[in-house]
């Protein structure tokens, strides 16, 4: 398992007092976007902690602790950030979107392919599924019964009559 996870990018700054602001589509922002969490930017992952936050339109708005200036933040515009998975402390059940990638679809144990993407439109979350024909599933309870993370498989229902 991956210990760093992508949760976004920060696509530029707001204000002179150092907000940040970063788009992004994690779907656990609660565990996150809260004072003191550690987070790591760029590619050399550059440890820091979150001071404040807020939602503003479809951007998180983010202070770092120790900043208090927009030239000192100017350094992290266009770079990506990443989380520690250890800090979220999920249980063996909680799982995060991006860990369904490469795990194995099975309906009434007939293998229909294997999960390659997460894709976010506007009404729903969908799995990209590639088997003998690629197709999509709508992440929730509807289509997905269990995942198995440890046997790397995930268990659906009505999931044939989405392929075309």
């Amino acid at each position: 398992m991956t210990k760093y996870i992508y949760l976004g990018k920060i696509v530029n700054t707001h204000g002179i007092k150092g907000e940040l602001r970063l788009l992004s589509n994690f779907e656990r922002k609660e565990l996150v976007f809260k004072p003191s969490f550690p987070i790591f930017i760029g590619k050399e992952k550059q440890k820091e902690k979150i001071a404040t936050y807020r939602p503003h339109k479809e951007f998180d708005m983010v202070t770092l602790e120790g900043y208090k200036n927009i030239n000192e933040v100017l350094k992290y515009k266009g770079k990506n950030v990443y989380i520690d998975r250890e800090e979220l402390h999920l249980n063996e059940r909680d799982y995060l979107y991006e860990e369904l990638i490469g795990l194995q679809v099975y309906e009434k144990k007939e293998k229909l392919g294997t999960v390659k993407n997460i894709v976010y439109n506007k009404s729903n979350i969908l799995l990209y599924i590639e088997g003998e024909k690629n197709f999509y599933i709508p992440l929730n309870q509807a289509y997905l019964k269990k995942v198995n993370k440890k046997e790397e498989k995930i268990e659906v229902e009505n999931a044939k009559g989405l392929i075309l």
